[in-house]
């Protein structure tokens, strides 16, 4: 048995545990990256909002496999759903 085999048998455990919590918060973890992603996108002012849009889409794709719910199959490559993209930074003040 190489070390890779070893080391996924060490944490199947983990990955059943993590799965088991995303499915029961899932929706807080999803409230979460959106708070994050709004709070980086104004503090970089919108200059990476693209960006920040796509990584919060794949954390919550990840996050839905790790649970076994369809939200994270096929859903757009990692884009996040319409509704849920962080809102527009504000008006910079000229």
């Amino acid at each position: 048995m190489g070390f890779l085999d070893q080391l996924k048998d060490k944490l199947a455990p983990v990955k059943g545990k993590a799965a088991g919590l995303a499915r029961q918060h899932g929706g807080r973890i999803d409230q979460g990256l959106d708070k994050a992603a709004k709070a980086v996108d104004r503090r970089t002012k919108g200059k990476y909002s693209d960006k920040i849009r796509t990584g919060t889409g794949k954390a919550k794709d990840a996050v839905d496999r790790l649970a076994g719910t369809e939200g994270g199959k096929g859903a757009g490559g990692g884009a996040t759903p319409p509704g849920n993209s962080p809102p527009s930074p504000p008006p910079s003040a000229s």
